[in-house]
């Protein structure tokens, strides 16, 4: 489930509002100082913060009530056949024509920004296909949350793989942002998602990985990544590319993160003779489920600098649907960041099938 950007509706109507504030606040200070004070000129604040918001249609009545009024308080000062009557409303005429250019400027670039956007989405859409809601004895929910950051897209993957062996996941984080970054995760999902298949165990298929980046990408270029297996026993082998520890929480609520016994480099760095991981079984029996995420989830801050608490929000993941969890997660994180997420958010959650009812949620 990929979700739009947060949106801030109250600071745009702060905006739309703001010339007119402006000018009743000047009219009001003009009238009680006098003429001599020489606050008149202010109204032209009024077309100059007109464009910040709106087409060139709100910039011209803005700059025609601003000329009005700049009339009525020359009129009431007595300085509407002055020099100075006549400078404050050359002034307001100046101030609105530079502000219908600067309207028109804006609506090019958020026109061609649009367009960008557009793009870039359409690519991301293209490269992160939807993830399979069950496979074998397991049920799936995703959750995508895009940062509001102009055109930029973000490198967060994530792939579930029938194979063989079991079903094998990725969820990953590349370095940086916009189309290189899409190029590093379109490498890494494609050679996933062939050695996925192919390959006997899950060090091999790491392995193929970070040889398709050595090849394909650029040395500067990493790529922080997970990789599980869930095959027919009750247990998940994991291998960490220096990713965030996956979250697990068994049937009865109690929750901890599946640490990996060592830290290792991310995908794309191995060429730099680090040591690779070592995968880690962990115990998954029916009833547990196990969240992967990217740190746009927990290094999400609030407006006191807080990091979102991850770990002490696990009640969400009782709900019996998984997408609805997931959706209760996401919601919890918006609350937490209380604005616009600064990066990509995304979270993957496996559950292990207990029962029927299960089945039929599928």
């Amino acid at each position: 489930m990929h979700e739009p950007p947060n949106s801030a509706p109250p600071f745009r109507t702060v905006l739309s509002v703001l010339p007119y504030g402006v000018m009743a606040i000047v009219a009001a200070v003009d009238t009680s100082a006098g003429p001599e004070v020489g606050y008149l000129p202010l109204v032209s604040l009024g077309p100059a913060f007109a464009g910040l918001v709106g087409g060139w249609r709100r910039t011209a009545l803005i700059g025609a009530l601003a000329l009005l009024l700049c009339a009525a308080l020359g009129q009431y000062n007595g300085l509407l056949g002055d020099r100075r009557g006549y400078t404050a409303m050359f002034s307001v005429v100046a101030v609105t024509a530079a502000g219908l250019v600067a309207v028109r400027m804006r609506q090019v670039r958020e026109a061609e920004l649009a367009s960008v956007r557009s793009i870039a989405e359409t690519a991301q859409r293209v490269l992160l296909r939807p993830v399979p809601r069950a496979a074998g004895n397991l049920r799936i929910a995703l959750s995508y949350t895009s940062a509001l950051a102009d055109a930029r897209i973000g490198g967060d993957l994530y792939e579930v793989v029938t194979s063989p062996a079991g079903v094998r996941v990725i969820v990953g984080d590349v370095q940086g942002k916009g189309l290189e970054a899409v190029e590093a995760a379109a490498v890494v999902l494609g050679a996933f998602r062939e050695a996925a298949y192919d390959e006997p165990d899950l060090q091999a298929v790491g392995k193929r990985v970070e040889l398709a980046l050595e090849r394909q990408l650029p040395s500067e270029k990493f790529v922080t990544a997970i990789m599980a297996e869930i095959g027919d026993t009750p247990a998940v082998t994991l291998l960490n590319y220096g990713h965030p520890a996956p979250l697990a929480v068994n049937s009865s609520g109690d929750a901890r993160l599946l640490d990996p016994p060592a830290r290792a480099l991310p995908l794309g760095l191995g060429m730099h003779g680090a040591t690779p991981p070592q995968p880690h079984v962990h115990p998954f029996s029916p009833g547990d489920q196990i969240l992967f995420y990217t740190d746009g989830v927990t290094e999400a801050r609030n407006e006191r600098g807080a990091f979102y608490p991850l770990t002490q929000c696990t009640a969400h993941l009782m709900d019996t649907d998984a997408d609805t969890a997931l959706a209760a997660i996401r919601q919890s994180l918006v609350d937490h960041v209380r604005g616009p997420l600064q990066d990509d958010a995304a979270m993957l959650l496996l559950r292990y099938r207990k029962d029927d009812t299960d089945a039929q949620q599928a």
